[in-house]
C-alpha cells in the first residue's frame, strides 16, 4: 500500500503540475495564483476527506491532529526541502497578503480552541458555529483569489507564467488536472492507510498518529507537487501551493469538519496549536533574514531541524 501510494503521488503530482501550468497560460494568470487555488485545493483533498470521515465517526483527535500536524509539516519540511533544490523567491503579494492570511487562520483557530481559558467553559470545543465562521473566512479568501485572478487577466499584476510548459487543449488540460487530483487522492489514502495500520500494530495514540503519520501522509501530495513544481522552476507555484494549502486546511477542512460535528479539544494539544502559530511567524520572518523576499538554504535547514525537534517532542509526549 505504501509503495503504490508513493507511485500514485508522484505521477499524480506530475499530471497536476502540467495541467495547472497549462491552465495558468490559458487563463492569463500567474502560476502563483494557480498554486494558491487549483493546486492547493487538490493537494488538500486528502486532509478534507479524511477529516470528513473522521467527523462522521466522532473522532476529533484525528481531525484536529491531521490539520495541525500537516500545516507544520508543510512549512518546515516541504519548504525546507524546497530550499535544497533552489532559492525560494517570494512575491510581494505572498509576503504581505497570503502569508498574513495564513497567520490569521492559525490565530483564529487558537482562539476558537481555547474555550476553557478564554470563556471559562468546562471543556474546549471547536463548535458548529465556529466552523461556520471558519467557512466564512474561506469564502473571503476565495473572493480574494477571484479578485487577484481578474486583476491578472486584465494585465494589472505581474508574474504571469513564463515557463516552457506547453499550453494543451482544453480537454487535455482538464484531463491532466483530473488524473492528477485522482492520483493524489488515491495515493495519499493508500499511503496513510498503510502507515496507520503499521502504527496501530505497535500501539500509538490516535492524536500522535494523526499529528505525525497521517499529517505526513496527507502532506505528501503537497510535498510531491511542490517538488515537481520546483524542479520545473515553477517556484511561485510551489510556494503558493504550501501557503494556499495551509489556509484551505484551517478555513475549509476544519470549518467543514466542525460544521458536520463539533470537535472537542484536549488541553495538552495547545502546545501543537501554539507551535503552528509560531511556525507561521517564523516563515514570515525568514523572508527578511539573509536576503529580502527569499528563503535560502540555511533557513531551510533551520526549518528541518525545528521540525525534527517538534516531532521528537510529540513522539516522546505520546
Amino acid at each position: 500500500m505504501l509503495i503504490a501510494g508513493f507511485l500514485l503521488l508522484i505521477k499524480g503530482a506530475e499530471y497536476l503540475i502540467n495541467g495547472a501550468s497549462s491552465l495558468a497560460k490559458m487563463l492569463g494568470v500567474s502560476e502563483l495564483m494557480i498554486g494558491l487555488s487549483v493546486v492547493a485545493f487538490g493537494t488538500s483533498l486528502p486532509e478534507l476527506l479524511i477529516n470528513v470521515f473522521a467527523a462522521l465517526e466522532n473522532n476529533a483527535s484525528i481531525s484536529l491532529g491531521n490539520v495541525i500536524g500537516s500545516n507544520i509539516f508543510n512549512i518546515f519540511v516541504i519548504l525546507g526541502i524546497l530550499t535544497l533544490i533552489g532559492t525560494l523567491k517570494v512575491q510581494r503579494s505572498t509576503i504581505w497578503k497570503e502569508i498574513p492570511f495564513a497567520l490569521l487562520a492559525t490565530i483564529v483557530l487558537a482562539i476558537f480552541l481555547n474555550d476553557v481559558i478564554l470563556n471559562g467553559y468546562a471543556e474546549n470545543m471547536l463548535s458548529r458555529a465556529e466552523g461556520l465562521v471558519l467557512l466564512s473566512f474561506f469564502c473571503i479568501f476565495v473572493y480574494y483569489l477571484y479578485s487577484l485572478a481578474m486583476a491578472q487577466r486584465n494585465g494589472n499584476a505581474k508574474g504571469l507564467s513564463k515557463t516552457r510548459t506547453p499550453v494543451y487543449s482544453t480537454g487535455k488540460t482538464a484531463g491532466f488536472l483530473l488524473i492528477g487530483l485522482i492520483g493524489l487522492f488515491i495515493g495519499g489514502r493508500l499511503t496513510v492507510d498503510g502507515a496507520v495500520i503499521a502504527a496501530r500494530n505497535i500501539g500509538i495514540s490516535e492524536f500522535l498518529i494523526s499529528s505525525t503519520i497521517i499529517a505526513m501522509g496527507t502532506g505528501l501530495p503537497e510535498l510531491v507537487a511542490s517538488i515537481m513544481a520546483a524542479l520545473k522552476r515553477n517556484m511561485d507555484m510551489a510556494v503558493g501551493n504550501i501557503v494556499g494549502s495551509n489556509i484551505f486546511n484551517i478555513f475549509l477542512v476544519l470549518g467543514l469538519t466542525a460544521t458536520i460535528n463539533p470537535l472537542p479539544f484536549e488541553d495538552y494539544a495547545n502546545f501543537d496549536v501554539l507551535f503552528l502559530v509560531g511556525t507561521t511567524i517564523v516563515l514570515f520572518l525568514s523572508i527578511f533574514t539573509i536576503k529580502p523576499h527569499r528563503i535560502d538554504k540555511p533557513e531551510g535547514i533551520i526549518f528541518l531541524l525545528l521540525y525534527a525537534a517538534y516531532a521528537a517532542f510529540i513522539i516522546f509526549r505520546g
